[in-house]
């Protein structure tokens, strides 16, 4: 589908800004229809009086210009949330985008006493860290404030509209002789090329209270046109303030998203490593309970004089040191979740608990590979990663300011031409062809001392340099990050299946050391090893699938195929993987 007229599309086709949008922002000449309709109309036959009058009407009328606070604000957000729906329809995924507060944040109704929290799913605490976030919130503002200058730059090639009103009374000590008024309507147009379009209408009263004469009335009409010929000619030259303006609102919404994506991960970062923290407590537990059970029985049968009490000791002993492992196993995620609280931004005294339907395993993420080919991983991240194309067009950037600033390097030559015209006193649509001036004038300078232009030139080619090194440094890091997360990836997969067996061995040999001991043919001591050796299995385990998950997603991650919604964190790889692999 091709992109409505007026539209400059990213390359990458994700990002776009109208750069003529409907209104006074154009860059037409149908934008100065309206102020050049309202000085020919100023121009027919009317009365002193009306004039009079007319001249306050512009008076009221430039009282709009005063907003007010509250009109500001919303003008402002009107025009910018505009501005933001127009650079991307998938912004944010179908979140609106607004950088204004919630009304009522969850850690307010927990603080009024009017919430309990059910167990926090990994969405909810998506939801919870976005909403408290000040980092969040900061980069919400940070493209909202870029969105903002843009409306700014579009405004300085729009048609630029200025009334004025001014009353004055003259004269010597208490005895006033003059008094009048003047009402002035002005408007100035810059286009592409560079011509600028300037005019003016007034109207101006003046009376002798001396004397008693009449008010007396004249109007006055100016028109300027300048065109650049040399320096600071042409649409890329003019135009490079907007369209800088432009493109810092992709790079502004790229970082955005991208921020959004790396915020996520660390929250699912650390919601899984409190789940295994979780998982490591239950272990310990159980593991307590197991020892227990050993306990009782190694007891039972030293009473009926079945069992020595080296071996009675060796139970106890076990137990209290597992005991001891789940004191510190409940201490250590106690803090984790306190931790967790301060940054999810809840009070720090609130109960939390985590939805045990949450758990780390492989089945749901389903689709996440974990020994993708080191080339096609590569050219998907530097195809993919926001901020490597930012780094790509910023070197675009600046060989566009090596042109500008050649540019001013140049003398510059303007063609003008100029018309003014007076009515004739009280006959205020009467002009006398002799009142009618017009000149075209031809402006050079030459601009000998051009040190300034010349530094900044220079240091545009040692900038676009700059940007061109970084450019490739940027991707340097990037094929080095997935190079390390790929050899992670594997490393914590295998680790899983290792541990994963170790468990299942484990398992069997604590069955199969209990049974021994009901038969005579094992030792507590057997047990107590097996059981050290289930738990220890246990844990590796859960640990290692947290690092093989974490680390797949981190892969992800940098290869920007995570994609962040109101439904949680989604794997977008299929067309994109597809698309490389062939």
């Amino acid at each position: 589908m091709r992109p409505p007229r007026g539209t400059r599309t990213d390359p990458h086709r994700r990002y776009r800004v109208r750069t003529s949008p409907p209104g006074p922002g154009g860059l037409s000449w149908s934008g100065l229809r309206a102020p050049m309709r309202t000085l020919f109309r100023a121009l027919r036959p009317a009365s002193a009086r009306a004039l009079g009058v007319g001249g306050l009407v512009v008076l009221l009328l430039s009282v709009p210009g005063c907003l007010s606070p509250k009109e500001a604000r919303e003008s402002a957000d009107r025009e910018v949330y505009t501005v933001l729906r127009h650079l991307r329809d998938d912004l944010a995924r179908g979140e609106a985008f607004t950088i204004e507060p919630p009304v009522e944040t969850l850690r307010d109704r927990i603080l009024e006493g009017g919430e309990e929290l059910a167990p926090l799913t990994l969405v909810d605490c998506l939801d919870i860290a976005a909403e408290n976030s000040r980092t969040f919130q900061t980069q919400k503002e940070d493209l909202y404030l870029s969105a903002l200058d843009l409306t700014l730059a579009r405004w300085n090639y729009s048609v630029r509209e200025t009334g004025t009103f001014g009353a004055f009374l003259q004269g010597a000590r208490n005895a006033p002789t003059t008094t009048g008024e003047t009402a002035t309507f002005s408007f100035s147009k810059l286009f592409a090329t560079g011509l600028s379009v300037l005019g003016d209408f007034s109207i101006g009263l003046a009376k002798d209270v001396s004397n008693g004469n009449p008010w007396q009335a004249i109007t006055n009409a100016n028109l300027s046109i300048t065109q650049p010929l040399l320096r600071g000619f042409g649409r890329d030259i003019v135009l490079e303030p907007l369209t800088q303006a432009e493109r810092n609102v992709i790079y502004q919404a790229r970082a955005y998203d991208r921020f959004r994506r790396t915020f996520a991960y660390e929250v699912t970062s650390r919601f899984y490593r409190l789940l295994e923290q979780q998982d490591v407590l239950e272990n310990q537990i159980q593991n307590q309970e197991g020892l227990r059970v050993l306990r009782e029985r190694n007891e039972a049968f030293a009473e009926a004089g079945l069992l020595n009490d080296i071996q009675v000791d060796q139970a106890r002993q076990d137990e209290l040191r597992a005991r001891d492992r789940v004191i510190a196993a409940r201490r250590a995620l106690d803090a984790s979740l306190d931790d967790f609280k301060l940054f999810l931004g809840l009070p720090i005294e609130t109960p939390i608990a985590l939805d045990p339907g949450d758990r780390v395993s492989l089945e749901a993420w389903e689709g996440l590979e974990f020994t993708l080919p080191e080339d096609v991983a590569i050219q998907v991240a530097l195809q993919e990663r926001l901020d490597q194309r930012t780094v790509h067009d910023r070197v675009d950037d600046s060989l566009r300011r090596v042109r500008v600033a050649a540019d001013q390097l140049r003398m510059a030559l303007d063609l003008g031409v100029d018309v003014a015209a007076a009515s004739e006193t009280n006959a205020l649509a009467r002009y006398d062809p002799d009142s009618l001036s017009s000149s075209v004038r031809l402006d050079i300078d030459f601009s000998i001392d051009k040190l300034r232009e010349r530094n900044d030139y220079r240091e545009s080619l040692i900038q676009a340099e700059r940007a061109k090194r970084d450019e490739i440094e940027a991707a340097d890091r990037i094929r080095a990050d997935i190079r390390d997360l790929l050899r992670r990836a594997d490393a914590a997969l295998e680790s899983y299946k290792i541990q994963s067996r170790a468990v299942t061995l484990a398992e069997r040999r604590v069955e199969s050391s209990q049974l021994n001991l009901e038969a005579g043919r094992a030792s507590t001591r057997d047990v107590l090893e097996a059981q050290e050796a289930l738990v220890t299995a246990q844990n590796a385990a859960t640990s290692a699938l947290t690092d093989a998950i974490l680390t797949g997603l981190a892969l992800y991650r940098d290869m920007e195929l995570l994609r962040v919604d109101e439904d949680g964190i989604h794997l977008e790889s299929a067309p994109i993987l597809g698309r490389v692999r062939e």
